[in-house]
């Protein structure tokens, strides 16, 4: 019997990479490939990478770097660039790292398995188009394997939004949704191989509108649709963006008993300048009263957003307005960046904040983050909560799973096995976890 082909993927960047990662992984299973955890022992090396973080190609390339001797050492070494960044640089890849074999693109990884077969007969293979068939449906069915307590399923890619400083619609193409019975189909295969909690992943999740029986599915629809499937206990979604919060969502999160009480929506910004030089589309204001419908749905939801300061003309009472919004809001925890240009978006031509200003900005902004996710971390002490257990604590006894509210929790002397769903009794509030008792 021939030995298994080893196959190292390293993925960078959001979770649709984390889901493209397993779908590539799947796709070249039946070329022989087993995933490895280590470069050194592997006989083809994928780099799934992300755009959206401050030079982000140079970074792959400094990765790539480190693999000379890998490839000086075992010749028939395949390497290859999948991924955002794959879909930017394209040829460019190849020509600054000859090292590299083939260069693939995030709506191309479908033919994986035809560019490795070139690739292994020694061709250069490029394929960073935005192919007319279904990538999905080109995939085999995932296998039957068993997998862990919680999964992703990606239902909708690319973004008709152009905000100026987003590389997305560039590198993704235009917004798709795919159709709801594939979706369904999809997750019911990962609740039987064991999933309990799955989550929608979209660059622009709420404007999901996939082909149904009865016209185009709106994503709570399809929540709802899946809130059917027996076995399914939590349904999330990311990443939203305010102008496709419909009615129906916001009713959903009040009605709907497994779509869980978390809702990332970035916002950006607080002043409504910036926001329009940035293309969102929408107001400070507009997001106030959207966040305050929410809340009216469902009162104990917690919020999550995303930040950008030191945008291109951003002054302090620009910033100040941004401040002024978070803490009106109130996040339960919040991820926040200093501007960096993307070549290519309109923002990158336009007048640059001073960094040490924009530092500063960061620096302030995200006490305030910090500060406001430790109080709410603090106020679940006393309360109970579903907690999914996913997996071994560092001590013995200790399992360690996801609240409700998407906070880490950790339990002692815990009878509870992966994959289940249990009450718990918050009893402390860490820096970054919670810890609790089992109920009964």
């Amino acid at each position: 019997m021939t030995a298994p082909k080893k196959l190292y993927i390293k993925t960078y960047g959001c979770q649709m990479n984390v889901y493209d990662s397993e779908r590539m992984s799947e796709a070249l299973g039946g070329q022989g490939y087993v995933e490895t955890q280590s470069p050194d022992d592997a006989d083809m090396i994928l780099l799934n990478t992300c755009h959206i973080r401050e030079k982000a190609a140079e970074k792959v390339y400094s990765e790539l770097g480190r693999f000379k001797g890998l490839k000086a050492d075992k010749p028939d070494l395949k390497i290859g660039v999948a991924g955002c960044v794959a879909q930017a640089e394209g040829e460019e890849i190849m020509r600054r790292q000859p090292l590299v074999d083939l260069v693939v693109g995030p709506q191309s990884y479908h033919r994986l398995p035809e560019m490795e077969a070139k690739a292994g007969a020694g061709e250069k293979v490029l394929d960073t188009d935005f192919p007319e068939e279904d990538k999905f449906e080109q995939l085999k069915r995932r296998p039957k394997a068993k997998r862990g307590p919680t999964a992703f399923l990606t239902v909708q890619e690319g973004c008709d939004k152009f905000c100026a400083f987003c590389v997305v619609p560039y590198t993704r193409g235009a917004e798709v949704s795919r159709p709801a019975d594939r979706i369904l189909r999809e997750a019911e295969d990962l609740v039987e191989r064991g999933v309990r909690e799955i989550t929608l992943l979209g660059q622009n999740v709420n404007a999901y509108h996939g082909a149904g029986a009865d016209g185009d599915t709106t994503l709570a629809q399809l929540i709802w649709q899946l809130d059917k499937i027996d076995g399914l206990e939590r349904i999330r979604f990311t990443t939203s963006h305010p102008n496709d919060m419909m009615d129906d969502l916001i009713e959903a999160h009040g009605t709907c008993a497994k779509l869980m009480p978390y809702l990332h929506l970035p916002v950006q910004a607080g002043s409504d300048k910036i926001l329009k030089r940035m293309n969102r589309a929408h107001t400070a204001e507009s997001y106030l009263r959207l966040i305050e419908r929410i809340r009216a749905a469902r009162p104990d939801i917690l919020i999550s957003g995303d930040f950008i300061v030191g945008f291109p003309e951003e002054t302090e009472a620009d910033f100040q307005a941004t401040l002024d919004l978070v803490e009106q809001v109130k996040y339960g925890t919040a991820y926040s960046f200093k501007y960096s240009t993307r070549p290519g978006t309109p923002a990158a031509e336009r007048a640059q904040v001073d960094p040490k200003e924009a530092d500063d900005r960061l620096q302030r902004l995200q006490a305030l983050l910090t500060r406001q996710q430790r109080e709410v971390q603090d106020s679940m002490v006393g309360r109970e909560v579903g907690v999914l257990f996913e997996k071994p604590g560092r001590f013995a006894g200790q399992m360690v799973g996801k609240s409700d509210y998407l906070h880490a929790v950790h339990v002692a002397d815990c009878d509870a096995a992966v994959g289940d769903l249990r009450r718990v009794r918050i009893l402390s509030s860490g820096t970054n976890s919670l810890a609790g008792e089992l109920i009964g």
